[in-house]
């Protein structure tokens, strides 16, 4: 009798255990954690953390700020998207995208006809004028005109490099990032560089690098988000994101704080 009884104690804690199982299989669709079910997949999205105004770490609490930064939170929150930020180099980052290491990519990229064949870029979401950067003692080049014979700098594929091939009688000096660039410029070892204006001023407005902006303004650059191209869904979703902070004036408003004039 009391074989029987162990026995059917035995036979009650299986049948708890079992209905226990089965509970928690139907209420997480099989998952082992709920919360996976729940939580949307995490976006990695490439930045270059040395593009101020754009990107930069914060030296008070090692978090990346500027325009771009909030720019993709706030098109994150209209979309509905959880991102992770990754500090990469510029080359590091397109190279990241286009094979899909990351999911997508801001960094004031210029969206040229070339990289264009390469990438999936967003809608455009900031057009800027280009500045001409020379040292403060050359009194040479006062503009496009003088920059036959001359050699400038410009990052890899940005729209400066483009236009300085279209300018006769000029050496096309390329870097893998616009910092390069000018450290060449302020050590002498090239005349100018060509670079988006909101980058030329942060450049030429730190008294040591005696750099100084000619010319006025030097053709247009467009900026967009690079897309990792096996997922066409997060490309309509970033577009969203972008047309809703266009709509509400988020993006006027970023423009104005951080690049008063782009």
């Amino acid at each position: 009798m009391k074989r029987v009884s162990v026995v059917l104690v035995i036979l009650v804690w299986i049948g708890v255990i079992l209905a226990a199982c089965g509970e928690k299989a139907t209420s997480t669709n099989g998952l082992s954690n709920p919360d996976a079910a729940l939580s949307p997949a995490k976006i990695r999205v490439g930045v270059e953390g040395i593009l101020p105004p754009f990107e930069a770490i914060n030296t008070t609490t090692k978090e990346l700020t500027g325009f771009d930064i909030e720019l993709m939170k706030a098109i994150a929150t209209r979309a509905g998207l959880n991102i992770q930020f990754v500090n990469v180099g510029k080359n590091q980052l397109l190279t990241g995208v286009l094979n899909c290491q990351y999911d997508a990519g801001i960094s004031a990229i210029s969206m040229t006809d070339e990289l264009r064949q390469q990438l999936e870029f967003s809608d455009p979401y900031l057009t800027i004028a280009q500045a001409l950067v020379v040292q403060k003692g050359n009194i040479t080049i006062t503009g496009p005109d003088q920059l036959p014979g001359m050699t400038i700098g410009a990052q890899r594929g940005s729209s400066g490099a483009s236009e300085v091939q279209n300018i006769p009688g000029t050496q096309l000096a390329i870097y893998p990032s616009f910092d390069l660039a000018f450290q060449e410029l302020i050590s002498g070892n090239i005349d100018a560089v060509l670079a988006g204006k909101p980058r030329a001023t942060s450049y030429a407005s730190v008294p040591s690098n005696k750099l100084k902006i000619v010319g006025g303004e030097f053709g247009n650059e467009t900026y967009g988000i690079a897309v990792c191209k096996e997922n066409p869904a997060l490309l309509t979703k970033i577009n969203e994101g972008l047309a809703a902070v266009k709509a509400d004036g988020t993006l006027d408003k970023l423009t104005r704080k951080w690049l008063a004039n782009p």
